[in-house]
């Protein structure tokens, strides 16, 4: 029997050993690479795995209810209503034909155009149809599809119909504020989304029992509470929409206001839309509130704060008479008056007024720089226009679009500045809107203070927190504490000589105002002759005014002049409104 050799049983233990250590190394580099993975890099690479089986989804937060005030409660005029988008995960649809089949008769559309974007590549998301209803989210839950979703998004409802639709606005598909409440208020309305991160098995379903899910909660939006008075609101339109057709106009805007505070209680245009569903307008124009945001030269409204000024500067008194020539001729140019003035002769501020005389109004700026037009009675009337009665700039009330309106400056431009501002006191080469108007009126009859317009009345947080507008004093002194007392029966007066019917019972109530006749710019410069804008400016009240009113007609063409053929009806109607619907306290002992 042979024995082994020894050299082969040396190699061969040699090569057990070799491989032996090459074992070894092997488990040592295993289990150092293990202690790598799970030891030092373990943070990163299970946020890695995370990410892989990770789907974020934001949660949209319920966006606050608007409501105003009717009889004394809170009355909802913009509400959520819960609808479903429908999503899909285009990595976990494995073929997009037959999802595209099965979802089509549940949603409608075309098959063929939901099965591309299933195919959409290097995304996580995309949408396929948004506003579902309850039933229809069911049917699509019900297919269980891999990669289909869908999430509750709160869309807005109108209780109220087309009510206040410019001063609301809307909210747009991506659920941001567009015009009016919802656009100046959108940070408020909007609240704050939340987050949802679910871990997701391979067919991309959340598990929602991992203990690795992050929720965080959405933080409702807050409500919003306005000035509105939903009764005065719902008589103005349906005024305007009965009267609109017979004034043959472009547009009209009419706005009424509690002098005392700066609050709208009522504010409408024509045209108007269906905010819920702006998305069928075809003219943005009309998704704007013309009481803010369409200036125009206002016209001879703008008399009653030119006889204010003066008032106030003492170089008239209310029962100030004077010689009106019927023409002045300023660089150049003739200002006349209507042909129903008369002509030349003996004029009270009555009178100036009632007859709405350009040449008076002119005397009233000459009065100003001490009997003629020059660089002191401008700068006097600048002041008073911008610094006291805040025109030309933004009131900052909660609206989106809101416009300044242009007053010019009085510093002698070489092109004929005394003529502009001699036309800018009575309403011409001045731009301003109903809102300027009625603000500015309302810190004269207050007697001196001007409020910040405003439309929010109060904000309710998520939590229940109340926080109530406090009326914004923007400037005292606006005019002294009698030049209203003096303004108001100069008022009355122009109420009571224009043809009103059925007049106003002066007895038990205030009424005054003013029209206004503007002519309307070229693009080029000068004026057409045959196009005007309408305007009336007036108040109405008890023992105190009450109610200040303000109305724009653009562009009438039911004849006459536009601001007593077109908007003086407007304001009868508003003013007799509030009277009959007992919004106006009579004068003590009338009743």
């Amino acid at each position: 029997m042979a024995l082994p050799n020894t050299n082969t049983i040396a190699q061969t233990v040699k090569r057990l050993r070799i491989w032996y250590a090459l074992l070894i190394l092997v488990v040592i580099i295993f289990g150092v690479r293990l202690f790598y993975v799970q030891v030092i890099r373990y943070d990163y690479y299970k946020t890695a795995a995370l990410n892989d089986q990770l789907k974020q989804y934001q949660i949209p937060a319920t966006r606050g209810v608007i409501s105003a005030h009717y009889n004394g409660s809170i009355l909802p005029i913009v509400l959520n209503q819960q609808l479903y988008t429908l999503f899909a995960d285009p990595t976990y649809i494995k073929n997009a034909d037959q999802v595209a089949a099965k979802i089509t008769p549940i949603i409608g559309g075309q098959s063929s155009d939901y099965a591309q974007l299933m195919r959409t590549k290097n995304t996580r998301y995309v949408v396929l149809a948004k506003k579902l209803t309850v039933d229809q989210q069911k049917s699509i839950a019900a297919l269980k599809y891999p990669g289909l979703g869908t999430t509750a998004i709160d869309y807005r409802t109108y209780p109220q119909g087309n009510l206040a639709s410019q001063v609301l606005g809307f909210v747009n598909d991506d659920g941001s504020g567009e015009y009016g409440i919802e656009q100046a208020m959108n940070k408020q309305l909007d609240g704050t989304p939340g987050q949802l991160k679910a871990i997701t098995d391979v067919n991309g379903i959340p598990l929602a029992a991992s203990k690795d899910n992050i929720d965080i909660a959405p933080k409702a939006g807050s409500n919003v509470v306005l000035t509105l008075n939903v009764a005065m609101q719902q008589q103005m339109e349906n005024i305007l929409a009965k009267i609109f057709p017979s004034l043959k106009a472009s547009g009209v805007s009419a706005l009424i206001m509690d002098p005392y505070t700066g609050a709208v209680k009522a504010m409408a245009n024509l045209p108007t839309y269906d905010p819920s569903q702006y998305y069928k307008v075809s003219d943005p124009a009309v998704f704007a509130n013309g009481t803010v945001s369409q200036p125009i030269e206002v016209g001879s409204i703008m008399k009653t704060l030119t006889s204010s000024a003066a008032l106030d500067q003492g170089v008239i008194k209310a029962d100030t008479t004077y010689f009106d020539p019927a023409s002045w001729v300023v660089d150049g140019f003739k200002i006349t008056n209507i042909e129903e003035d008369g002509g030349p002769g003996v004029r009270s501020i009555a009178d100036l007024l009632n007859l709405s005389l350009n040449t008076g109004a002119t005397w009233l700026l000459m009065q100003m720089g001490g009997g003629q037009l020059d660089t002191k009675g401008r700068n006097i009337w600048y002041n008073y226009m911008v610094n006291h009665f805040q025109l030309g700039k933004l009131t900052g009330i909660e609206q989106g679009y809101e416009s300044p309106g242009y007053i010019p400056k009085p510093a002698d431009n070489g092109a004929g500045i005394d003529l502009t501002y001699a036309n800018t006191a009575f309403g011409q080469a001045m731009t301003a809107t109903p809102l300027q108007m009625a603000a500015a009126l309302s810190s004269v009859l207050n007697g001196g203070t001007y409020y910040q317009p405003h439309l929010v009345d109060q904000i309710i947080s998520a939590d229940g927190k109340v926080t109530k507008t406090t009326p914004k004093v923007i400037a005292q002194h606006v005019v002294g504490p009698n030049v209203g007392s003096e303004l108001i029966p100069l008022m009355q007066f122009v109420v009571e000589n224009h043809y009103i019917r059925p007049p106003f019972d002066q007895q038990a109530y205030i009424v005054g105002g003013k029209t206004g006749t503007a002519e309307i710019a070229k693009p080029g410069g000068g004026y057409y002759s045959n196009l005007f804008n309408g305007s009336y400016l007036g108040f109405v009240g008890g023992d105190k005014v009450q109610y200040v009113i303000a109305v724009f007609v653009d562009k009438p063409t039911n004849g006459g002049y536009a601001g007593t053929a077109a908007a003086q009806p407007i304001f009868a109607d508003l003013a007799h409104m509030l009277i009959n619907d007992s919004y106006v306290i009579p004068k003590t002992g009338s009743h």
